[in-house]
């Protein structure tokens, strides 16, 4: 009898260290779903999907050269009193503008004269599904518009400037509205608006659009001071979250900036518009479609040390200048 019981327990033995692994195994399966869809991995699926080329770089304008060896594909540098261009390189090209897009945003926000003090709750609508970007702001987090603002313009935060657009008295239709409608009373009349915060590709503008745009927001105390303040700190909940510029030059003493934007998203490349003041001039500066993490700041600290160096350059005169524009090589990128 036990002659014939071994086998069947020596078979029942390893049946169930057969099964142990595959038991596991099912559990691991079951299991890695999970963390796939984990905040991180879902932002660097997006960050994945995210890395393409620029629209200024499938246009080739990457490939144009200037006596300043910028990095930015795209540039503009006027004196802001005289309207003369010092220095201009692809300025009619019509590109995604990312972030500079807040610009526009805080104007008619501010020009609209609405309660800066009215609480405004973030939801779910303001989540970014374009580009699948992160926030400190969580949905059910209430701030102060003028707090909203000041977030948007300092450090970018989208779903601040998707929340101010979308409480805007109308909603988010009548709001962007209102953002081509400005642009068209400014003469931008290459730019064109979808949404407020600038993670669509189909924000658009020029360098000379932008640079009327710099213009009109210098005139207004609320964007230069929130664009150009180095950190805030607001309080959510029972929680003090500390913000800082997304611009690291409005710290630099060297620099006397009245009014700042950056932007980046993979169809824009990296932007930057300032309103600064050098060698006593005040100038409108534009950089679009730059590749390189800090290469738009280091175009702008190119420029300074150019204006610095001919304080009193005009364009075409001088040594070493030269007007690079590729003028209707690209009227616009779809």
């Amino acid at each position: 009898m036990a002659a014939c019981l071994l086998p069947q327990a020596n078979a029942a033995q390893s049946k169930r260290q057969i099964d142990k692994p595959t038991k596991n195994l099912t559990v691991a399966k079951r299991k890695a779903p999970r963390a796939v869809i984990t905040k991180r991995n879902r932002a660097k699926k997006f960050q994945a999907v995210a890395v393409r080329p620029s629209f200024g770089q499938m246009a080739g304008l990457h490939g144009s050269q200037d006596v300043l060896s910028l990095k930015s594909s795209v540039a503009l540098v006027i004196d802001q009193e005289t309207s003369e261009i010092l220095f201009s390189k692809n300025d009619k090209a019509v590109l995604p503008i990312a972030s500079l897009t807040k610009l526009m945003t805080g104007l008619v926000l501010s020009e609209a004269r609405l309660s800066m003090d009215e609480l405004i709750t973030i939801t779910q609508a303001d989540i970014d599904t374009e580009k699948g970007s992160t926030s400190r702001l969580m949905v059910g987090a209430v701030l102060s518009r003028g707090e909203l603002l000041h977030l948007a313009l300092m450090s970018s935060e989208n779903r601040a400037a998707h929340a101010l657009g979308r409480t805007y008295p109308g909603g988010l239709p009548v709001f962007v509205g209102l953002m081509n409608a400005k642009a068209r009373q400014i003469g931008m009349n290459d730019t064109s608006y979808v949404e407020p915060t600038g993670l669509s590709s189909k924000n658009q503008s020029s360098a000379r659009d932008l640079a009327k745009l710099v213009n009109i927001a210098y005139g207004n105390q609320t964007l230069r001071d929130f664009s150009t303040s180095p950190g805030h700190q607001v309080e959510v909940g029972n929680r003090t979250l500390q913000y800082n510029n997304t611009n690291r030059l409005v710290k630099s003493p060297a620099w006397d900036i009245g009014v700042q934007k950056t932007g980046y998203i993979s169809e824009a490349g990296q932007c930057l518009v300032m309103q600064a003041k050098i060698a006593g001039r005040k100038l409108i500066m534009v950089f679009l479609d730059s590749a390189g993490k800090y290469s738009r700041l280091a175009d702008a600290e190119r420029v300074r040390h150019w204006v610095e160096a001919n304080p009193s350059i005009k364009l075409g005169k001088g040594a070493g200048i030269q007007h690079v524009s590729a003028l209707g090589l690209v009227a616009s990128v779809n």
